[in-house]
Order: structure tokens, then sequence, then C-alpha cells
């Protein structure tokens, strides 16, 4: 007996011992070998990081009025895992209940139900806590959902409890439940009150929907892996969401906590909590009542000579800042679907076209400021038709004679400008035109702006300086063809467009304020203001009679070009017209610019003086009036003397003295 249980004590010792070093050997094994790996996995289950999206910041217009402002909305996710327990399938039943609260079927949200298992970084199979059933979900439908999960919670505790109570009738010792045992209702709590919930994210919304769509912009949400969950952010995709950015997206915060097995955060372990900062609001030069403006006579035009395109601008000629840029077609923001590049393409930086008559105050600025020519000098007209290197050049109409170079621009003569321009030389032609900043970017702050189309010098053909001169074999936006008018206007000085006037932050404190910049003087003083002689002159008595006002003198430029056509040569059904001009002509406040891309040809209505020089009337009549812009003629159409009653003139009925009042 007594060796009986000594071997039987033998044994035990062994197999107690080996079991030790069983045990002791997986201690090592894990906490040496797998120990990085493990503490990996460990991490990953109970350490959870929270991304918090920063605000977008707003853009505004000139007087504060918000062009584009981001709303707080919800991000709807599941944990697919709280759905499915041993006892039961809630799947199904949840599916039902959200299908019409989310706009989704029954289908689609059981199959992301479904999504219990994913594999992690390190290409395991792990329970999936995390899916999600639709972003940008308005912040009352999440409420919505939020209470019909409470109510169906609420219901489900109620019927599980008179089941219970009605199973165990028979049991005469049985004491109906006032509530349900602990597991059964944690089970029916996890299912319906925390397997679904909400994340914060943010929506754009453009108050104003198409209104300064081409400016403004637009933006996408991309979606990057933080933590084994996706986390979106806001990108600019075009206008000042592009441009701006990184001024407008702020800083992202985050939570860096601890969760349960069910990836609920530990609150009290939570060791980091960064508050996310907004970005900052960008505020432009641009006048929204302006825009409205523009758009509104704009879109006229389009309607009325059946135009496949309208462009125009508003521009403040002493300091480049921009009032008013539209384009047309147009745009939704707020709706991308179903737009096309055609419409959400900003043409006034995008597309090029062959300026016509326009780009003859160029031409004509350069040899006056050369001392080539003045106004009064003249040159024969040929009565029409002009022969140079081989090649003919006409004038509209029957042509003209000999005229003065005040004339020839008031009458856009094609021969008058192009003799100037050969007097003056092919060197100091360029030289003049890439100083009015042709075949190079403006540099204004909106994405793929074209530098147009500036042939080099030694490319020019001879009969190229018959032709650049008077806009044709050459190419700009119509945005460089306002920059340059600007430059006369402004005596000379060439400005860079502004169209960004300050960043403030969320408590309304001016961050960076961007001033107006001179990128050089083109012109003299002195050439600028014989060339405002010039073009007032074709306001009222040449090619632009139709832009007069009657409160304002008005100095400005036609343009008629026909459209090139593939193979060479030009179009004779399809034109580019445009008026371009600003006013008061010797004191100038706006500038406006219309351009009508492919007017109808019927009734010669395709001229720049018949289909763009009234839009520029009308806008120009609706702004004036608006931003309170002093007349500077009495409306019998003779310039206000202030010396003529001997004293300062008085301002019209509803207009302050004031230049400037805006």
């Amino acid at each position: 007996m007594v060796q009986n249980s000594q071997r039987r004590l033998k044994v035990l010792t062994f197999l107690l011992g080996a079991c030790f070093a069983g045990l002791c050997g997986r201690l090592v094994y894990l906490q040496v070998f797998r120990h990085e790996e493990l503490h990996g996995v460990a991490r990953t289950q109970h350490h959870r990081l929270i991304v918090k999206a920063p605000l977008r910041g707003e853009i505004r217009d000139a007087r504060g009025n918000v062009l584009a402002t981001s709303v707080r909305v919800a991000t709807v996710c599941v944990d697919p895992a709280q759905l499915v327990t041993t006892n039961a399938d809630y799947r199904p039943p949840m599916a039902r209940l959200l299908a019409p609260l989310l706009k989704m079927t029954e289908a689609q949200l059981n199959q992301s139900f479904s999504r219990i298992w994913r594999t992690n970084e390190q290409g395991r199979t792990v329970t999936n806590h995390y899916v999600v059933l639709k972003h940008k979900v308005p912040v009352e439908d999440w409420e919505k959902i939020d209470l019909a999960l409470d109510t169906q919670f609420t219901n489900s505790v109620r019927d599980a409890l008179a089941a219970y109570n009605a199973a165990n009738l028979a049991n005469k010792k049985f004491k109906p439940r006032r509530t349900l045992p602990t597991r059964e209702y944690l089970r029916l709590s996890a299912a319906w009150q925390q397997a679904v919930y909400a994340e914060d994210d943010h929506l754009r919304v453009y108050p104003n929907h198409q209104l300064a769509a081409h400016v403004l912009g637009f933006t996408s949400v991309e979606t990057t892996n933080v933590d084994g969950r996706p986390v979106s952010h806001t990108l600019g995709r075009e206008g000042v969401e592009w441009s701006m950015n990184n001024k407008l997206t702020g800083v992202r915060g985050w939570v860096l906590t601890e969760a349960d097995s069910r990836r609920r955060e530990l609150v009290v372990f939570r060791e980091q909590d960064v508050q996310a900062h907004p970005g900052l609001n960008v505020v432009l030069t641009l006048d929204a009542r302006v825009q409205q403006i523009v758009e509104e006579e704009i879109a006229a035009v389009m309607q009325k000579h059946s135009a496949a395109a309208v462009t125009a601008l508003v521009l403040r000629p002493r300091t480049g800042q921009i009032l008013a840029m539209a384009s047309l077609p147009v745009f939704d923001p707020n709706r991308l679907a179903g737009t096309t590049d055609e419409m959400r393409r900003n043409r006034t930086v995008v597309d090029t076209a062959e300026p016509g008559s326009t780009f003859k105050i160029i031409s004509v600025a350069g040899a006056i400021d050369s001392s080539i020519v003045d106004l009064h000098d003249q040159f024969d007209c040929e009565r029409g038709s002009f022969f140079f290197a081989g090649a003919r050049l006409g004038d509209h109409g029957k042509g003209y004679g000999i005229m003065s170079v005040e004339d020839i621009v008031i009458e856009s003569s094609n021969i008058g400008t192009a003799k100037i321009a050969i007097k003056m030389g092919e060197a100091a032609t360029y030289r003049y035109i890439r100083d009015f900043g042709f075949g190079r970017k403006t540099g204004i702050e909106l994405r793929a702006e074209s530098a147009g189309i500036l042939h080099p010098l030694k490319d020019w053909t001879k009969i190229s300086i018959s032709r650049v001169p008077i806009g044709q074999g050459v190419a700009a936006t119509q945005l460089q063809m306002a920059l340059a008018m600007c430059a006369v206007a402004n005596g000379g000085q060439l400005m860079r467009p502004m169209l960004i006037d300050h960043l403030e932050d969320g408590t309304g404190n001016i961050v960076t304020r961007y001033q107006p910049q001179v990128v050089r003087r083109v012109i003299s003083e002195r050439t600028a203001r014989q060339m405002v002689t010039a073009m007032k002159g074709v306001a009222t008595k040449g090619t632009g009679v139709k832009a007069a006002l009657d409160h304002y003198t008005v100095a400005g430029k036609t343009g008629t070009a026909q459209k090139p056509q593939p193979g060479g040569g030009y179009n004779h059904e399809k034109y580019f017209a445009s008026f371009l001009g600003f006013f008061p002509a010797d004191d100038p406040e706006l500038f406006i610019s219309v351009s009508v891309d492919e007017p109808g040809t019927k009734g010669q209505q395709y001229y720049g003086g018949t289909c763009a020089a009234p839009a520029f009337r009308r806008i120009a009549e609706r702004a004036a009036g608006y931003l309170n812009i002093r007349p500077d003629k009495s409306p019998a159409g003779e310039a206000n003397d202030p010396l003529a009653s001997g004293g300062a003139s008085s301002p019209a009925p509803g207009l302050t003295s004031a230049r400037r009042t805006n």
C-alpha cells in the first residue's frame, strides 16, 4: 500500500511539474517571443483614437454675406456584431426600422449588417465593430432615427417582459417580474440602443445656389483609415474652395482613450483630448448684389441671342478688386450630380479667344506711348481694302478714307490700326503686348487659369504685324483683357487681380489682409489720358453708342471677332462679341466687360456693339445705383462743371456726395 501511494505521489508530482513547465514555457513564448505582436493586438482592441474633424471656414462676400458654409450632419454607423446573439438575430427588424428613415432598401442595410468580420492591418480576421450606413445625414433625420430606436427598445423590453411572465404562469410559486432579468435587458439594450450610432460630420452648403458658383468652386470628401476606422475630410476642388483650401480646412483634433471589448470608450482612461480648430473664414472682394445683377443680365443676353456662352466681369480699376465674375452655362455646387465640365468651367479665366477689336487699344496705346503717333496723326485707311505681305485686310462696312488715330479707335478700323502697328514695328508691338499681361497668367487665386496664346516674336510671319494688333492670331482670357483695359483706366498701371480681401477667425478678428498690387507700369499717364479721350468717343459716336449712360461718361471698346475654324481660316457664322468699358471715364470707379460667345447671326446682332454693349449699359446702371456712385454729367449729357454755379456741384437726388460709399 505504501509503495502504491508513493508511486501515485510521484506520478502526480511529475504531472504537476510537467504542467507547470508547460505553462512556464507557454508564458515565456507569449511574453518573450510574441510580446510585440500580442501587445499590438491588445492595444488595437483596447486603445482607441477618435479623430475630430474641424469645421471648415466660411466664404463670404465683401459685405459679410455668407456664400459658402458648413453645417453639422451625422454619419450613421452600426456595430453589426451586436445585432447577432446566440438567442436572437436583430438584423431583419433593424433593417425594417431604418430603411424608410435612411431612405435605403432593407437589402442594402442587411448587407451592411452582415459585415461582422474584417481583416485588420496585420492580416488577421477580427470582429468588425464599425460599418458606415450613410454619410451626410441631416441632424434632424438622425434625431428621428434615435427616437425610433429608443421607442423600439422600450417596446422590446415591454414585450420581452410580458413574454417572460407568461411563460412562467404555470409555476404557482412564480411571482411576475416588474423588470427583465439583467442579462436579457442588456442584450436588448446592445441591439437597439448601442448597435446603431452617429458620429459628427459636416456638409458644405452654398446658400445662394448658383450665385458665383464658378468663383466659389466646390468640394469633395476623401476618406482615410485611422485606427481601423474610415475618417472623412473635405477637400476643395475648384474655385476659392481649392485655392484657399489650407486656410479653410482648419486643424483636426483627437481623443486617445481606452475602450472595452465592444469598443465603447472608458472615459476614465482617456489619455489625450485635443480640440479641433476651425478653419479661417475667407472674405472676398466680390459683392453678392453686384454679382446677382451681372448674372441676371447675362442670362437675359444668353436667352435673347441664343449664345453658346456669356461671361462678364466687374472690377475696380484702381485696385484690381473683382466685384463680380460670372459665366454661363452655370451649375449649382449643392447638386453636382449630373453637371458637366462645360457647366463647371470658369470661362473668364480658363477659356481663351481671339479678342478682336478690343485688342486695338493695346496696339494704339503702345504707339502713342512710344511717341510714334498721337491722336491727331492721320492714316489712309484705303477705303476698306489694304494689301500687306500679299494678303488683303478689310474694314467693316464700306471702309474709311483718311482718318485720325482717334477716329481709328472710335470707328475700330482694322486697316488704320494695322498701319499704326507697322509704323511702330514688330519688336515694340510685341513688347507692349507682353507688358500689358498677354501670354502670361494673371496670378488670380483660381484653378486652371490659362496664359492665353501669344506666339514668340521669332515665330511671327510677315503678315503677323498686320493681324496681331487687331486681335487676330492671338488669344486671351477675358480676365487678361479686363486687366489690360483697367491699366488704361488706372493711368497706365497694370494691377494684379484681387479676389481675396482678407482672412478672419471665428471671432471676426482679421488674421491676414491682402493689399492691391501693382504689377508694372505699362504706359505713361499722358498716354492713358489720350487713350481715354479716344475711348470716350466709342460710346458717344462710335461702335459702342449702345453702351452710353445718361449720368456717367463711358470710355470703352467694342470687339467682334470671327472664330477660327479647324484647318485654318475663320468661320463666317461664328463670332465672339464683346464690350469692355469703364466709368466715370476721367475718374473711373467701375470697369465692366461683357463677352458673348457665338451669338445668333440673324439681323447682324452678333456685333459687340449690338449684343454686348447694351448688357454693359444695364449692368452699369444697376450697379452704379446700388454702389451709390456719383454721376459726372447732367441728365442732358453735359459733363458736370463744379465751377459753373460758383461752387461744388450737388449730388443727384438720392445719392451722397461721397465718391465711394461701399
